[in-house]
């Protein structure tokens, strides 16, 4: 079995109740917060990243395309490459005063660094 298959039967091993379904975990689709709204950290990893360090922008609340656009955004206003990933927003180097400049200048007014 993949992993994918695994991790959806959340560790169900075996039943012997004939009448038992494997029920289905049903989640809400997450919107967006608005950019006044979000709560999001900067703050500076270099762990597990062979040495190098990033500029990580966690704690986004919505869509993951949503999320993969500020990251682009981040990206491109400090010139440097990143991704997005596990709700994290990640730019390489530090770029602490950068990003957290431009998530001000852009309403998103509860952001802080770490």
């Amino acid at each position: 079995m993949n992993k994918k298959k695994l991790n959806r039967v959340s560790g169900l091993v075996y039943s012997t109740d004939p009448s038992f379904k494997l029920e289905a975990e049903e989640s809400e689709p997450i919107n967006t917060l608005n950019a006044a709204e979000q709560q999001l950290l900067v703050l500076v990893d270099h762990k597990q990243r062979g040495g190098k360090t990033v500029t990580l922008v966690s704690g986004f609340v919505g869509l993951k395309s949503d999320l993969e656009n500020l990251a682009k955004s981040l990206r491109n206003h400090c010139g440097t490459g990143g991704s997005a990933k596990d709700n994290i927003a990640i730019v390489q180097g530090d770029q602490r005063d950068k990003v957290l400049q431009w998530l001000l200048k852009n309403g998103y007014t509860k952001s802080k660094k770490k």
